[in-house]
C-alpha cells in the first residue's frame, strides 16, 4: 500500500475504533471472547476519549462484549446477566441507583449493534417515570420485576396519546407507541397504569425497534403516582435516544472506514482519494461533536436537562441521518442491496427523527427556553 494511502483518513476513526479493522499504528488494547479490539480504556482512570469514569468504562466493554457475543440473546438474558435493566432503579427495589450517564452508555452501544431490545422504553422511560412519580406502591409493585428483566413497560407521553381519565377509568388511542407489557400512562396530572383494550403490532420502517397501536375503553387504572414530570421523563428519553443515535452513528463511520480502507480502484484504496478523504473527516466530526452532545445531555443536573436534551436530540438526529447516508454512499452499489446492513442503519435514523419529534420541534423547544 503506498504510504499515502490511509495518512488523511480520520485517525480516531480507523482501525482501532472498528472491531473488525485491520491493526493500526496504535496499540491495541485487549481483547475479550466476543471478538472486541482496542477498548479504549485507560486504567483506573477510565476511558480518556470520553471521559467515562472505570466503571463505565467497563459497563460499555460488557454490553459490548455480550451484544458481540450473543446477538440474539433474549431480553431477560441480557436483564439478568449485566444487570442493565435495573440500572437506574433505586437499591431498595432490586436495582443499582445509577443515574442516565449509566443508561447512556448502555443506549450507545445498543444503537451501535441496532440492538431490538426495548431498553429505551423499560429502563428508561418506565423507570424515570416510576421514580418521577414517587409512589412507593406503584414502584414496589413494578420495578422490582423491570429490573430483573421479567417484565418490560413503556410510557404513554402527553401528545403521544389522545387519553381522558375519569373517574377511575381511561378511554382513548395511542397511535403509535414503544412495545412494552406494562403500560404507564400520563393522564391529567396523574401517571396511571393500564391495560389495554387492544393492542396492534404496527408494519414499520425499521424493524429493529417494535411498535404498537395501543386502545382503551374506559379501562380501569391503577395510579402510579404524579404526573408533573411528564416533562422530565421525555427529556431523559431523549438524552438516551441521542445516546443510540451516537451509536449508530459511529458504527455507519466505522463502517465506512473500514470499507474505503478495503476497497480499491486504480490500483489503490478508494479512501486515498480526496474527495472519500474529506467525506470521512467530515463526518467523523459530526459522529464526535453529536457524542459531546449526547454526553452533556446525559449528564446534565435536572435545571439543565431540557436545553441540553433540546441540543442533542436535535444534533444527535441529524448526525446520524447523515452519518447512514454518507455510510451507503461510500459503499456504493454495496450499500443499498438489502444484503448489507447499512440500509438498516438509515431506517433506524429516519425513525428514530419521529420518536420523540423531528430535529425542527427540539429546536423549537430550545428556543422557547431561550425566550426567542
Amino acid at each position: 500500500m503506498h504510504p499515502d494511502d490511509t495518512a488523511s483518513l480520520p485517525a480516531a476513526a480507523v482501525p482501532a475504533a472498528s472491531p473488525e479493522s485491520p491493526a493500526s499504528a496504535t496499540p491495541a488494547g485487549p481483547t475479550g471472547d466476543a471478538g472486541i479490539a482496542d477498548t479504549g480504556l485507560t486504567g483506573d482512570s477510565g476511558d480518556a476519549d470520553t471521559g467515562l469514569t472505570r466503571d463505565q468504562a467497563d459497563l460499555r466493554v460488557a454490553v459490548r462484549s455480550f451484544l458481540a457475543a450473543r446477538p440474539g440473546a433474549p431480553w431477560e438474558r441480557l436483564a439478568r446477566e449485566l444487570g442493565v435493566a435495573g440500572l437506574a432503579v433505586p437499591e431498595e427495589y432490586g436495582g443499582a441507583g445509577c443515574g442516565t450517564a449509566e443508561q447512556a452508555v448502555v443506549c450507545e452501544e445498543l444503537g451501535r449493534a441496532l440492538s431490538p431490545h426495548p431498553y429505551l422504553a423499560t429502563a428508561v422511560l418506565a423507570v424515570e417515570a416510576l421514580r418521577a412519580a414517587a409512589d412507593p406502591g406503584a414502584m414496589a409493585r413494578l420495578l422490582p420485576a423491570i429490573a430483573d428483566g421479567s417484565r418490560t413497560a413503556t410510557v404513554l407521553l402527553p401528545g403521544d396519546a389522545d387519553l381522558v381519565l375519569s373517574r377511575g377509568r381511561i378511554t382513548g388511542t395511542a397511535p403509535c407507541a414503544l412495545d412494552g407489557e406494562v403500560v404507564l400512562a400520563f393522564a391529567g396530572d396523574e401517571l396511571v397504569e393500564a391495560v389495554p383494550s387492544s393492542r396492534t403490532p404496527l408494519t414499520t420502517l425499521d424493524q429493529t425497534r417494535p411498535l404498537v397501536a395501543l386502545s382503551f375503553d374506559a379501562v380501569p387504572v391503577r395510579p402510579a403516582g404524579d404526573g408533573a414530570a411528564r416533562d422530565r421523563v421525555r427529556d431523559a428519553g431523549v438524552a438516551c435516544l441521542a445516546a443510540e443515535q451516537v451509536g449508530g452513528a459511529a458504527a455507519c463511520l466505522e463502517a465506512a472506514v473500514e470499507h474505503a480502507l478495503r476497497r480499491r480502484q486504480f490500483g489503490r484504496p478508494i479512501g486515498s482519494f480526496q474527495a472519500v478523504k474529506h467525506k470521512l473527516a467530515d463526518l467523523l466530526l459530526l459522529v464526535e461533536s453529536a457524542r459531546s452532545a449526547a454526553l452533556a445531555a446525559a449528564r446534565a443536573l435536572p435545571g439543565d436537562l431540557p436545553v441540553a436534551a433540546a441540543i442533542a436530540g436535535s444534533y444527535c438526529t441529524e448526525a446520524y441521518l447523515s452519518a447512514a447516508g454518507e455510510n451507503i454512499q461510500i459503499h456504493g452499489g454495496t450499500g443499498v442491496t438489502w444484503e448489507h446492513p447499512a440500509h438498516r442503519h438509515l431506517k433506524r435514523a429516519a425513525a428514530d427523527a419521529q420518536l420523540f419529534g423531528p430535529p425542527q420541534a427540539h429546536r423549537a423547544r430550545l428556543a422557547a427556553a431561550a425566550g426567542l
